[in-house]
């Protein structure tokens, strides 16, 4: 079972689906799954801040993360481990993904977002309504 911890973020400006939001609109959460331990996934300003770098915006990162890439998985998986060790790298924790614990982790990736986002954001869709792609 997930643990959620809601946490105050300040407010502060966010636009995210061409609608402005604050900051304080944003819940980050932890949702915990076991890897090769017991880890937390929260996307907090950092793991947002690393997002934009790979992706250039968080629409992007969102857009890859839709389209079912398996990289975009694991991206999205280690900015939302970050908090917890700041020396994983994307590789590292693609190596903790074992085939069997796939689905699990991208129910895990999905709730983290949802959970995080303004409720009327709708531009994070479940990750089960999106392709897989292998490649």
């Amino acid at each position: 079972m997930a643990k959620r911890t809601v946490l105050p973020v300040a407010d502060t400006a966010l636009v995210s689906a061409n609608k402005p939001h604050s900051l304080k609109d944003v819940k980050p959460v932890t949702v915990s799954l076991v890897l090769d331990k017991e880890r937390t996934i929260k996307y907090d300003l950092n793991a947002f801040a690393e997002l934009e770098d790979t992706y250039g915006s968080m629409e992007q990162a969102f857009a890859a993360m839709q389209s079912g890439s398996m990289k975009a998985a694991r991206t999205l998986l280690w900015a939302g481990l970050l908090h917890e060790d700041e020396s994983l790298t994307p590789r590292k924790v693609g190596a903790l993904v074992t085939l069997d614990k796939l689905e699990p982790v991208m129910d895990a990736i999905s709730e983290a977002l949802l959970e995080a986002m303004p409720e009327d954001d709708n531009i994070i869709a479940p990750l089960e309504e999106a392709p897989v792609n292998p490649h």
